[in-house]
């Protein structure tokens, strides 16, 4: 399993999780949990997501998700698991 931590902020709008969850969706991405909340106003979204069979490889995912962020007015993040879980074995 190749895992990845996904996270979504901005001003919110209609969409959001759609857009995001359609572009894993069409390129075989998991989501395997997510969280959401809004406050005053502000959109936050983090989700961990398995792409072992995605059809993209990992740094074009990371362009792509950056640019339909830009499309939708957020900000999206893309980072390997590995980041998180080695940070704290330093």
């Amino acid at each position: 399993m190749n895992k990845a931590i996904i996270t979504v902020v901005g001003q919110d709008t209609v969409g959001i999780i759609a857009r995001v969850c359609t572009y894993l969706s069409k390129h075989h991405v998991n989501v395997l949990d997510i969280s959401q909340t809004i406050i005053d106003g502000f959109f936050n979204m983090m989700m961990i997501v398995d792409y072992s069979q995605s059809d993209k490889d990992f740094s074009a995912m990371v362009g792509n998700l950056e640019d339909l962020g830009d499309d939708i007015g957020v900000r999206i993040r893309c980072q390997r698991e590995e980041i998180f879980t080695k940070m704290h074995r330093v």
